[in-house]
């Protein structure tokens, strides 16, 4: 071969992408002390409140939770790797994944444990929560194909907001509790967070920002007295060695009696396919454009795989993709939480790291995610569209309100059908329209922040048909209401109804849509390639780029109006 042949060869061959960049580090210690605390949320639960067994915990539950964190995590770095390779760029951030949090307490306190109460068999509620997360995983695998063209059309401003709502409402709001109750050591690992992610300052010796904040919370809370020795060395009797196998008899003998499990399964499941879809919104808002059906098919046989295995807890894709791509994460963090969670759930460490880590030196990451989130929902949405952000965020803040009034009117040993809603709203608490406005927030944050952008946008038909929608989803329980049937809310879906019908008045007057003002088409030309947009011409691609041929190999060419890339046309 002439020399000028092989140096052309060589400038053509695609450049490796690395497995492990410095700012996976940072965004390592962030996701996988977050999926630490779930976990270790979980056993607790699993022990102390529905009296599982600890050979089923430890050598059951956790396993199978392993397996399916491992598979989901490894399969999301493969998914950025690939848009990587196809985008031709390296800066490519996996999504983040772990147990879902909301899941997590609904499956303990909603399907388990009424379950212990009512048979004082722990075994039998566990085998309730397994086939309650194997109708989640399915619901989930149907969303896949539904979600895509939601996604399609529904404005940014309603998708990023109910995103925020959640991120808000239950990623932040704890967290930012317990810190305050032990601020001493919290604040100091905050400041270091917001230094290291949020500004250009680096470490000496560019130490990772996010181990340099463990570290120091750590040392804080052992040198002031807030952890135990003889924690640590009772903790550390419980290491043991269990590999997950298939437990199909637990799964079918609790699919036996499915038909309660549906109340709420379906719900749930609705919910974990549109927050999937927010959060690959908000992934394609920050620069990474997923395939929303590859996402959810993998988020859905996750719980189907776990199910399988024997765990109740679904994992599903996080909110705070943003956070670790700000942090330096690309892909290597993804893998490496997937396998050190799992080797710990193995093990059975959780009870040791428990007894080590401080909270308070965990939780003001979630708190830094919870502004990445909510600001993203205001900088990456048209101005003119806050007030859908503020609508989409309203539901969520409702939901979490009513949650915690129930706890305390749970530890004071009584309810609020108790006390009567009567004598509630005598003393100043609005709790039945909080209940109402707040049940099935996610999905009622994404109709409410949809129906105000189009309005604003004077888009009357759009909005008529999302006022529709929402008097559907609320007459069968989806929204606004506590389980699903049928005429569960009739006077919200009637509510609805009106509002979809002045909206057709309005319609036929022939309004002038809002134009959008110049700011608003560079935003959507930076981060959507919306209609407002022209797409982009294609670049060539650069030395690092693979072959990019645009097809997903689980679904095929792409979605509807999706472009090679992965972002919705009308997006």
């Amino acid at each position: 071969m002439p020399p000028s042949r092989r140096v052309t060869a060589v400038e053509n061959r695609p450049s490796p992408l690395p497995l492990w960049v410095r700012g996976d580090t940072n965004a390592f210690f962030g996701l996988g002390v977050n999926v630490l605390v779930n976990v270790l949320t979980l056993t607790g639960l699993c022990l102390s409140v529905l009296k599982i067994p600890g050979h089923v915990v430890f050598h059951t539950i956790l396993p199978a939770l392993g397996i399916a964190l491992i598979a989901g995590n490894v399969y999301y770095a493969y998914l950025g790797r690939r848009l990587a390779r196809r985008e031709g760029r390296p800066d490519v951030t996996a999504m983040p994944y772990g147990p879902s949090v909301p899941h997590m307490f609904i499956v303990v306190f909603v399907i388990m444990l009424p379950v212990y109460l009512k048979t004082k068999d722990p075994l039998l509620a566990w085998k309730a929560g397994v086939a309650w997360a194997f109708i989640i995983g399915v619901i989930v695998l149907i969303g896949a194909f539904i979600g895509p063209y939601i996604r399609r059309y529904a404005p940014r401003a309603a998708l990023l907001g109910t995103l925020a709502g959640v991120s808000i409402s239950f990623i932040s709001m704890r967290p930012a509790g317990q810190m305050w109750d032990h601020l001493w050591i919290a604040l100091p690992v905050f400041f270091l967070l917001l230094v290291g992610l949020m500004t250009d300052i680096k470490l000496p010796g560019n130490i990772p920002i996010g181990l340099a904040a463990l570290l120091v919370g750590t040392a804080i809370g052992w040198a002031g007295g807030a952890m135990s020795g003889s924690a640590v060395s009772s903790a550390a009797g419980d290491i043991t060695l269990a590999l997950p196998c298939l437990h199909l008899g637990t799964l079918f003998s609790g699919l036996a009696d499915a038909s309660p499990l549906l109340a709420t399964a379906i719900p749930l499941g609705v919910y974990n396919f549109t927050e999937g879809m927010t959060n690959v919104e908000s992934a394609a808002a920050a620069g990474d454009s997923y395939n929303l059906r590859s996402v959810l098919l993998a988020d859905g046989a996750g719980a189907v795989i776990g199910s399988a295995l024997g765990s109740p807890f679904p994992p599903a894709v996080y909110v705070g993709h943003p956070g670790w791509k700000s942090a330096g994460g690309r892909t290597g963090y993804s893998l490496a939480t997937g396998a050190v969670i799992a080797l710990m759930c193995f093990l059975g460490m959780f009870g040791l790291l428990g007894a080590i880590l401080p909270v308070a030196a965990i939780v003001p990451i979630l708190l830094y995610i919870g502004l990445l989130i909510g600001a993203q929902a205001f900088q990456l949405s048209p101005k003119a569209h806050a007030a859908a952000v503020v609508a989409a965020l309203v539901p969520n803040l409702a939901s979490w309100a009513v949650g915690q009034m129930d706890d305390v009117l749970a530890a004071a040993g009584t309810t609020a059908t108790k006390v009567g809603e009567a004598n509630l709203e005598s003393s100043g608490v609005v709790y039945h329209g909080l209940m109402v406005l707040g049940e099935g927030a996610i999905l009622a944050g994404l109709v409410l922040g949809a129906l105000v952008a189009f309005l604003i946008d004077k888009r009357f038909v759009s909005a008529g048909a999302v006022a529709l929608a929402g008097s559907v989803l609320s007459f069968v329980g989806l929204i606004h209401a506590p389980k699903v049937g049928w005429d569960e809310n009739g006077g919200v879906s009637l509510g609805y109804l009106f509002t979809a019908v002045l909206c057709g008045v309005f319609a036929l007057t022939r309004p002038a849509a809002r134009v959008p003002d110049a700011a608003e088409r560079e935003l959507e030309r930076l981060h959507g390639g919306g209609p407002a947009a022209a797409p982009p011409e294609p670049a060539p691609a650069p030395a690092l780029a693979g072959v990019a041929t645009g097809t997903d190999p689980l679904t095929g060419p792409g979605e509807p109006g999706e472009h090679p890339g992965g972002a919705s046309a009308a997006d």
